[in-house]
């Protein structure tokens, strides 16, 4: 099977896309906290690791040499712990209130699950070794 790198690429976008709104809502006390924006500062601002990672998969895979396939499926493999971490952290219950998981968290974690496999399907341009 022959892919290009644009579904990863598209994985990467779609990524980060969804890092701009929000992951969880608790709605009792009108928080919401996403990858770049949160109402209370104990989360940070987890999406700036997610653009840092999805930009150096990009970059590595617009070189599309074997090297640099196989640093983008490294950095994809990190981006698949730090979305794991941001969904069991962020959605966990604390305090006797659970937050409301949104579809963009989830998008995040099967994004990043994503982005790994079709970066593994990218080929080398031809005549490149490894």
């Amino acid at each position: 099977m022959r892919f290009s790198k644009w579904p990863a690429i598209l994985a990467a976008v779609m990524l980060v896309a969804a890092c701009f709104y929000p992951w969880v809502v608790i709605g009792s006390k009108q928080i919401y906290i996403g990858g770049f924006h949160s109402n209370v500062s104990d989360y940070g601002k987890p999406g700036i690791v997610h653009l840092f990672l999805c930009t150096l998969c990009v970059v590595f895979l617009w070189v599309r040499k074997a090297w640099s396939l196989r640093a983008a499926f490294f950095i994809s493999a990190i981006n698949i712990a730090w979305a794991a971490r941001n969904f069991f952290i962020i959605s966990a219950c604390q305090g006797g209130v659970c937050p409301q998981k949104q579809p963009a968290l989830y998008i995040v974690a099967v994004s990043s699950i994503l982005l790994t496999l079709l970066i593994l399907f990218a080929e080398p341009r031809p005549g490149v070794s490894a």
